[in-house]
């Protein structure tokens, strides 16, 4: 693997209760976190406002605690699987095991929107019609578990996913030692503009290159 990839550990989790944010947080505390920046510039936008994400995992799935930071927290979107992403704020998770070509991008939003992609191989993805995402690639059935919670006093909204084995690991179940290519990044919209300010945990040269794996994170399965 590339020695310039950001390395990261992503403990095993204890249990903890899905609906009480304080104990989400704690449930976190021993996980690295991974930030959100506009790495293709020298200095971010003046719009910019940072994000922050830790991982962990149990036997059964990947948890990922995300807090994003947001003066206008807003997605009109509320169909299942829809391009939300074109409309308003989105958080963004892409996973691939890396003994396997296939990948998944799952998008969530501030009211727990949800599209989900399976990508069969990132050289399938640079051949496609630009633009166009294939019939194919949506995960028709839900798979993922989410929650969010808006803190608008905060500026920030919080998101929970939980993301099956099952469904992402289709070479093998993650153990002790196993590794993903991981990317985390966002859409931040403003009302009224149709330009959102991205960002990225990658270190991507261009704003548009959230695909490109060569630039996503290591993520370590550790106990």
């Amino acid at each position: 693997m590339d020695a310039q990839r950001q390395k990261i550990n992503c403990p095993r989790a204890t249990s903890f209760e899905h609906d009480d944010w304080d104990a989400i947080r704690k449930a976190f505390d021993k996980s690295p976190t991974v930030y959100l920046r506009q790495h293709w510039l020298s200095d971010p936008q003046e719009a910019f406002y940072p994000a922050r994400v830790r991982t962990a995992w149990t036997n059964d799935a990947l948890l990922v605690f995300a807090e994003l930071d947001d003066a206008d927290i807003f997605n009109p979107s509320r169909e299942f699987n829809a391009p939300a992403f074109k409309r308003g704020d989105v958080f963004e998770v892409f996973l691939r095991p890396i003994e396997q070509d296939a990948y998944y991008e799952f998008h969530i939003g501030p009211d727990n929107q949800i599209f989900q992609l399976r990508v069969p191989s990132a050289t399938t993805f640079r051949e496609r019609p630009k633009g166009d995402i294939p019939e194919e690639w949506l995960v028709q059935k839900q798979v993922i578990e989410s929650r969010t919670k808006i803190q608008n006093l905060d500026k920030r909204w919080l998101v929970l996913a939980e993301i099956p084995f099952a469904v992402v690991a289709e070479a093998r179940h993650p153990e002790i030692g196993s590794q993903w290519l991981f990317s985390f990044s966002r859409y931040d919209y403003y009302q009224g503009d149709p330009t959102p300010v991205l960002s990225s945990s990658s270190s991507h040269h261009l704003p548009v290159s959230f695909h490109r794996q060569e630039d996503w994170g290591l993520l370590s399965f550790v106990e």
